[in-house]
């Protein structure tokens, strides 16, 4: 048995469940056994993005979670997906500070 943890945070709550899975066992079906769902229905195994140690599991540097094997002690931390995307919310930064910066110009 491998000893790991899996790891799902929200704004307002955290939750970090220890657990031994067998040797074998991928990332992804480490999450299944973990039971976190029940905890946390709103995440759906077919389309979230999973991690170990802040390193996505993407099929690229990494192997997919349904394919990467897990090591002992991993931490499989599950991601929720963006609100908005990242490029949109940099543009609304922006144009905040445009703003601002335009607003306390005395004129």
């Amino acid at each position: 048995m491998i000893p790991v943890e899996v790891v799902y945070g929200l704004p307002h709550t955290q939750r970090l469940l220890a657990l031994e899975v067998p040797t074998g066992t991928t990332a992804l079906e480490a999450v299944q056994l973990s039971g976190i769902m029940l905890e946390f229905p709103e995440i759906e195994l077919v389309t979230v993005s999973l991690g170990i140690f802040s390193r996505l599991l993407d099929g690229r540097a990494l192997p997919a979670a349904a394919d990467y094997l897990v090591q002992p002690h991993d931490r499989i931390e599950i991601y929720r997906p963006l609100l908005i995307d990242q490029k949109q919310a940099r543009l609304r930064r922006a144009a905040k500070k445009r703003r601002a910066y335009t607003g306390n110009r005395g004129t």
